[in-house]
């Protein structure tokens, strides 16, 4: 995944002249730096995502960066509804599974940012898709929430493959607002 692009690369990308890109950056409406000693442009990732959508532009490959991604696995429909309602499809693409197996074939093809797994599925089956994720190394920075049920709750396991816990009932909106701060907070690190 690039991280910094050059005039020419943000040319081709928005489909015009090398010197509107310039233009763009000199007027202070495209943010970035000009290398020491030098007249060379660069643009961080994040400064062409902004903005590209500030000005309607279409993101074209950077599309897929800059939406997180979630994948829900083994979640009921009450809190699968609530979570994609309060995240912008235009932001996010929420996928899920209810199986271990659906959710390993998922996160291959969605490459989630975020998985949340609801415990309510079952203890061990949980568990299973968590640890094997973390195993994974494509997947050893992906958020890992888990929605606890007060049984999950009194008995012990290991917490720490876990970014974040839930315990049910919870406001879904307090969810989905610690998903997108945590993607925004992986995505910047990354």
């Amino acid at each position: 995944m690039k991280t910094i692009f050059t005039t020419g690369q943000v040319a081709k990308i928005c489909k015009v002249a090398p010197r509107t890109v310039s233009k763009w950056f000199d007027s202070g409406r495209l943010r970035g730096y000009r290398i020491p000693g030098s007249q060379d442009r660069r643009i961080p990732r994040e400064h062409l995502i902004r903005f590209l959508k500030e000005h309607g532009m279409p993101l074209g490959e950077l599309e897929d960066e800059a939406m997180g991604k979630v994948l829900l696995v083994g979640v009921d429909p009450t809190i699968r509804a609530g979570v994609v309602d309060m995240l912008d499809s235009d932001d996010y693409k929420v996928d899920s599974a209810m199986s271990g197996f659906e959710a390993g074939i998922q996160a291959e093809s969605l490459h989630p940012d975020c998985v949340i797994v609801d415990f309510g599925m079952g203890r061990s089956e949980a568990l299973m898709i968590a640890q094997n994720l973390r195993k994974n190394g494509e997947y050893s920075e992906t958020v890992l929430i888990a929605l606890l049920t007060d049984d999950d709750n009194a008995s012990g396991f290991d917490r720490t493959i876990f970014n974040e816990t839930f315990r049910k009932p919870f406001d879904t909106g307090l969810l989905a607002e610690r998903v997108r701060t945590l993607i925004s907070r992986k995505k910047q690190l990354a």
